[in-house]
């Protein structure tokens, strides 16, 4: 009988070829995770007991989930994360019954500092008055080849290797193209941007490109060898349709994206996978992706207008993988009962997992208000049908 590695296990999901089961992923990414409440929860329900818990992404306030733990739900994943830089350090403020904390591309975010979820967007560099190639010029960019982002990361990769034999992933680190810009700008801002000045708003998202090139280039330099997936994110749907007409996409978007995925996969001598996390209903544009070269869709929103896991297979399922779209997280997962839970997975499983092309994972990361009930029961079910015959 074959035995397979996690590594082998995704690789020929990539492929699109079956192997003994469904890969699974949980926390290889800042999108395929879990809120720092429920793996706190989920761990108690399992008589898992932690001393330390790190923060994965400190705005959504997901979990690292520990390596003991990752073996044990037999994740096949790993995610390499890139470090902050070394003239930049996370500093957390406190004032008026918030905390607060300023990235280092100068947007300040702040959370309730009692039951407070999730950090959100409270200040934005660029957002005063108009725009001008001047202000973006001058404006102090991070580097994005900054190689302190990537310190002990070999050392890590090496272990998993050694060890566990994962498929390995690395994860941008915020200059999204097309949604850091609304960050920069604010959100009403730069979609006034992109209606009234395009060439200025594509300026900015040219900066952007600049910078993950620069730190594309350095990780796959320096790590190049022990990564199969590059993850980069734009979300460009909404629970109804897409943020922008695909029009739009396609004339602003889609070319910069073009650029970026086809100069990661020029500079790396090995084949590498483009994985795109996109929320929402993308269907419209999803030829589109799979014409830049976008190999892996993510989080597969399935509750989103024309996101259906049947539709979707049958009609992208040769050329995409689909990453995530294993259970409903905004009604079933934290709402539904265990066995609404299994018959969904069940389902999930059923339309995407045949000839390969799936990895499980739930729609986006699992939310704080999730019963650890039925997150075992998620993995129950994948465990159970997520075998190949």
């Amino acid at each position: 009988m074959v035995q397979f590695t996690s590594e082998d296990r995704v690789k020929l999901a990539l492929s699109h070829h079956e192997a003994d089961y469904v890969p699974f992923d949980l926390g290889s990414t800042a999108n395929t995770g879990i809120h720092i409440r429920a793996y706190k929860n989920l761990l108690s329900y399992l008589g898992i007991k932690k001393d330390v818990f790190p923060f994965l992404d400190m705005v959504q306030q997901t979990a690292q989930i520990h390596e003991d733990v990752l073996q044990k739900l037999k994740v096949d994943v790993r995610g390499l994360i890139s470090k902050a830089p070394n003239n930049w350090e996370l500093k957390l403020l406190k004032k008026d019954g918030y905390k607060y904390f300023v990235s280092e591309f100068g947007i300040t975010w702040r959370m309730p500092e009692h039951n407070g979820y999730y950090y959100d967007p409270l200040d934005s560099p660029l957002s005063e008055g108009s725009i001008s190639k001047e202000k973006i010029d001058s404006y102090v960019w991070p580097k994005g080849n900054n190689t302190s982002r990537i310190a002990g990361l070999e050392k890590q990769a090496k272990n998993w290797l050694s060890d566990v034999r994962p498929a390995i992933l690395m994860e941008e680190f915020g200059a999204e193209i097309f949604d850091a810009p609304f960050w920069l700008r604010g959100a009403e801002n730069f979609y006034m941007d992109l209606a009234s000045d395009p060439k200025i708003a594509c300026y900015l998202m040219d900066k952007m490109v600049e910078i993950q090139m620069e730190y594309w280039e350095m990780v796959i330099k320096n790590l190049g060898e022990y990564i199969s997936i590059v993850r980069l994110g734009d979300d460009l749907g909404t629970q109804n349709t897409t943020r922008i007409s695909p029009e739009m996409y396609r004339k602003y978007i889609k070319p910069r994206q073009k650029k970026l995925f086809s100069f990661i996969k020029k500079v790396s001598n090995k084949k590498i996978y483009i994985f795109l996390h996109s929320c929402g209903s993308v269907y419209e544009i999803i030829p589109d992706f799979i014409e830049i070269g976008v190999d892996i869709l993510n989080p597969v929103q399935i509750s989103a207008a024309n996101m259906d896991s049947k539709k979707l297979k049958k009609e992208f399922g040769k050329n995409l993988t689909f990453w995530g779209g294993g259970v409903d997280t905004q009604h079933i997962l934290p709402k539904g009962t265990t066995q609404q839970v299994r018959d969904e997975v069940k389902r999930r499983l059923d339309d995407f997992a045949p000839g390969g092309g799936y990895i499980f994972n739930p729609v986006h990361n699992i939310q704080l208000d999730v019963p650890p009930e039925n997150i075992v029961a998620m993995w129950e079910t994948w465990l159970e049908f997520g075998k190949y015959k």
